[in-house]
């Protein structure tokens, strides 16, 4: 139904930025008429968390350890997550993910589709 795709991450210094992006496709046939995007990341020994949410109505939503340095976007085809002002504590792997209808509140268990992961790595 969803085919999501990322490209990006990698290495940088405290401070630093990095862009990930998303490649995404729909199923024409689907029958939802709304999907919500998202941003997630999971550091070693711990779980899996929301970053930012993309409602298809516009809204967007951010974790607040990443108010006002991250930025989530999107275009026809891709999503993208505009990182600055990096931190040691943003290490670790990041992945897009999709569900149809809303994003509830960045629910992990309510999300049906995800990239493969893109590693993110902030050095003090």
């Amino acid at each position: 139904q969803v085919q999501l795709m990322e490209s990006g991450g990698g290495s940088v210094q405290t401070g630093g930025s990095l862009r990930l992006s998303c490649a995404y496709s729909y199923n024409p046939n689907s029958r939802y008429q709304r999907y919500c995007l998202a941003w997630f990341r999971q550091a070693p020994g711990k779980e899996r968390e929301g970053v930012s949410a993309l409602e298809s109505d516009g809204r967007i939503t951010y974790a607040d350890s990443v108010k006002g340095r991250f930025t989530i976007s999107k275009d026809r085809a891709t999503l993208y997550l505009q990182m600055d002002s990096l931190k040691p504590e943003d290490n670790a792997m990041y992945y897009c993910a999709s569900k149809p209808g809303w994003c509830w509140n960045m629910d992990v268990s309510k999300f049906h589709y995800w990239g493969q992961g893109a590693q993110v790595t902030v050095s003090s």
